[in-house]
């Protein structure tokens, strides 16, 4: 048997110092025992630390269509490489990344000559093997991979699901239920820690999940039952971290067997804190300009980098041409902030679809998607993934995988993911216990950013504290932290409010102080010179230490549970901290180096100076070539001064503007000026609820970074007028939500807006009754995967006589043009009622509902 070892120097340049990679620590850390048995021919793994076996003898082998690669075979040779890599992530748990592993490739033939290479990788932090078929034996059928563990070993395990979504719970590997269940998977045996994940799947194969088949052997299984195959195969990497708990938190073990970065320049990925409106404010606010902007002056004042618009926006299946998100995206950039929006899967499942959808988005300047309900590990699944992560990038959006599967290595070779969901998070009404909550740092956030949600501090029914929930803003790493608190929540908590402003979401380094899941922990990340540390713990109220972080004094900024609301407390200390935390409760600390006079460790948040506008009339009704007035004042509520400063009504495309705008150099701090304009309606004008804003711009420095805006909106109500002898049924003119009457895509500026109900008109001398009916688009596509929404039918009575009754109309039908001959009737019903479904999202529109009288 021959040996060929190759050893690779590598150094790197940096700001000027020759940087030499650390000394290799794998002697100190695990080691992979491959075995085989020559009378079988099967081959088994296991892994030692120190003499002690943490993984026994587990068998290794593939099956495909050609070749039965897990039994008779026979050894032929073995090499050896040395792995030295460096390399940087946009997010994660540390950006700078080193690799110092070493790779043995043991080679074998099986039955009939196949060749199988069995690659071997250890490292410091673990072991990972894959298969290696250098020739064609068609698909592959399965994996004999399993995972022997101690019957004894303490488990955290989920049971499957395909999008990840399944709490982790603590039990013992033997005893364990005969189920299935996610990776990645925890095992503390006897005091050394086995965590079993995955890495570098893609189309080319399909992903896999554990097999409890009992005793504590957990066998691999893919989601395909045939992985096609074209040519040679390398399948993704079945990877253990062993070690410490402190090991398995702090690996970067999963990403470091990923391939490299796609991307070459990486300067537009911007990781950061997003203002999330679905939990602060559910559909209805994804469906509201006037709400979204709210949260985007929220986010700005705050320094957050974005607001994610989530499910509903596009619920109009006319979106391309109705959708206020380029107007909301242009109103975030002039606050330095950028919008995400959730897209469907169904929506981009086909490069047709994507070819159609995305472009637009890119047009309107989106800067990142949420995409939803993948819900496969399937190789299928993958191979969209590596369709649509390639054209994502080039359009430079940012990406947050949700109903999706594990980040397998993903930040590393597609840095433009910020984070995937796949978790059982804050969205969940049930099973988010503070067990889960202290389990999941050491379980599914090892792998990668998890889109959690934290922050959620208006619900009253969650299972922490609210110094528990401010701790998972540093305890879960998410590139995109997607804030789920309404803005008086955090208000309501300005120790809250602090925290969260000074918070990043990619870091430099990861530190585990303490903690066993289900139990309790302590983890601090560092951004720059700042350590930030959150502890948290399920159960009984205790004491957690929070060990010196370095030599020397620290200030250390402590937001803990007090009696009945968070409290504050500074340390100047070169000791550990010993903090008491509530049941079920938690902390989060910032700390930095102290020096005479530093009483904070806060940094500028350069959020967007806070300036008030007010607007009369606050609404306005109009026709169109009417004019109306305006007047507005905008006051520097801030404490520094604004300069370059232009006031004037942003209107919309063929309106007219008779008054110059208001300017001035410089407005002082409780300064204000005013402008009076007289605003003229376009002779074509778009018809229903248009807002015609009084807009602020203004720069926070003389010399200094980009133009800012503030506005107050005058809400115009625009209707035409009818010919002579027709007239408008009085109606609310809005819809059932209160927005623009919209159905088919077509809007209107009178008519009505109802549920299932009957509006009565008496009539005098009239012949006719016209409008164009159907389901309102703001119900359209309610129901996400099963694109339901509501269902009516619209029926026309005289004097107790059906004049009319249309079909059942469903929320994806065009809009209807109906009249009915009202000859002779003196009272007129107009009735909505349920199409047969029952009244789930029956909003209904009578557009344009009018008379035509003598």
């Amino acid at each position: 048997m021959s040996v060929a070892v190759r050893t690779v120097t590598l150094c790197a340049l940096v700001a000027g110092l020759i940087v030499v990679p650390p000394a290799s620590a794998q002697f100190n850390g695990p080691k992979a025992v491959v075995t085989n048995d020559s009378a079988t021919g099967t081959v088994a793994l296991s892994v030692t630390v120190g003499g002690k076996t943490v993984l026994d003898p587990s068998p290794v082998g593939i099956i495909t269509e050609r070749s039965d690669l897990s039994k008779n075979l026979k050894p032929v040779g073995r090499s050896q490489r040395k792995v030295l890599e460096r390399y940087e992530t946009t997010v994660g748990k540390k950006r700078n990344r080193f690799v110092d592993a070493t790779e043995t490739t043991y080679e074998y033939v099986g039955a009939g000559g196949a060749r199988l290479d069995l690659v071997v990788r250890t490292s410091r932090d673990g072991v990972a093997y894959r298969y290696e078929l250098p020739q064609d034996t068609g698909a592959v059928l399965g994996e004999a991979s399993a995972f022997h563990v101690p019957a004894t070993a303490t488990a955290w395990l989920a049971k499957f699901r395909r999008d990840y979504e399944n709490p982790f719970i603590q039990m013992t590997a033997g005893t364990a239920e005969q189920a299935e269940y996610m990776h990645p998977a925890l095992f503390d045996v006897g005091g050394t820690y086995l965590f079993v994940s995955e890495s570098d799947v893609d189309g080319r194969y399909s992903g896999g999940h554990l097999v409890h088949t009992g005793a504590g052997k957990f066998q691999m299984k893919l989601w395909d039952e045939k992985v096609l195959v074209s040519g040679a195969l390398k399948t993704p990497w079945r990877t253990m971290i062993v070690g410490s708990l402190a090991t398995v938190t702090e690996s970067t073990l999963v990403d470091d067997l990923a391939p490299p970065s796609r991307i070459r320049d990486t300067s537009w990925i911007k990781p950061g804190p997003a203002v999330w409106t679905w939990i602060a404010g559910g559909r209805g606010a994804q469906q509201d300009l006037v709400r979204q902007k709210e949260f985007v002056d929220y986010a700005a004042a705050r320094g957050w980098p974005y607001v994610v618009v989530d499910a509903g926006w596009y619920d109009d299946p006319n979106w391309r041409q109705t959708s206020w998100i380029p107007e909301l995206v242009q109103y975030a950039a002039a606050r330095g902030v950028g919008i995400h929006t959730w897209v469907r899967f169904s929506s981009v499942d086909t490069p047709d679809k994507r070819k159609d959808y995305l472009p637009y988005l890119e047009k309107w300047g989106v800067q990142g998607l949420k995409i939803d309900f993948m819900d496969s590990d399937g190789q299928e699944r993958y191979r969209w993934y590596d369709e649509i992560l390639p054209e994502t990038a080039k359009m430079h959006f940012l990406i947050n995988f949700h109903g999706a599967t594990l980040p397998h290595g993903i930040h590393r070779t597609w840095p433009h993911v910020m984070t995937t969901e796949a978790v059982h998070g804050a969205e969940k009404s049930t099973g988010v216990t503070t067990s889960h909550l202290t389990a999941l740092p050491f379980t599914r956030n090892v792998v990668g950013g998890m889109d959690y949600t934290p922050g959620a501090f208006h619900r009253t029914n969650r299972s922490n504290t609210d110094g528990g929930e401010l701790a998972l803003s540093v305890l879960f790493e998410s590139g995109i932290q997607n804030l789920a608190g309404r803005p008086d929540s955090y208000d309501a908590r300005p120790l809250v409010r602090w925290f969260l402003e000074q918070t990043p979401t990619a870091w430099d380094e990861t530190r585990l102080l303490s903690g066993r899941p289900t139990e309790s922990i302590v983890m601090a990340r560092r951004s720059g010179d700042r350590w930030f540390v959150g502890g948290a713990v399920s159960g009984d109220a205790r004491t957690l230490d929070l060990p010196a972080l370095g030599n020397g004094k620290w200030l250390v900024e402590v937001v803990r549970d007090g009696t009945g609301a968070l409290v504050k407390e500074d340390h100047v200390t070169s000791e550990k901290l010993s903090i008491p935390v509530a049941k079920d409760g938690g902390f989060a600390a910032l700390a930095c180096r102290w020096r005479p006079g530093r009483t904070t460790c806060a940094e500028p948040t350069y959020g967007v100076p806070p300036t008030t506008v007010v607007t009369t009339p606050a609404q306005v009704s109009v026709q169109p070539g009417q004019s109306f007035e305006i007047g507005s004042t905008f006051t520097n509520t801030s404490t520094q001064p604004l300069y370059e400063v232009t006031f004037a009504p942003r209107l919309p495309d063929g309106w007219n503007l008779r008054s110059a705008p208001v300017r001035a150099f410089r407005v002082a701090p409780g300064e204000s000026i005013s402008g009076k304009w007289t605003v003229t309606v376009g002779a074509n004008p778009v018809v229903g609820l248009t807002d015609v804003p009084a807009v602020a711009k203004y720069k926070p420095f003389l010399h200094g970074r980009g133009t800012f805006e503030a506005e107050k909106a005058t809400r115009t109500h625009v209707w035409k007028p009818l010919p002579a002898g027709q007239s408008y049924v009085a109606g609310n003119d809005r819809s059932v939500e209160g927005r623009t009457l919209t159905t088919g895509g077509v809007r209107f500026g009178k008519g009505i807006g109802t549920t299932p109900a009957e509006v009565t008109v008496a009539l005098g001398t009239c012949k006719a009754f016209n409008a164009t009916v159907g389901v309102d688009d703001e119900v359209d596509g309610r129901v996400d995967r099963a694109f339901a929404g509501g269902t009516v039918v619209f029926s026309v009575i005289g004097d107790g006589r059906v004049l009319y009754q249309s079909a059942v109309l469903k929320s994806t039908d065009q809009a209807l043009p109906i009249t009915a001959d009202v000859t002779g009737v003196k009272s007129l019903t107009l009735k909505v009622s349920d199409g047969g479904d029952g009244t789930s999202l029956d909003n209904a529109v009578w557009g344009d509902a009018r008379l035509t009288c003598e």
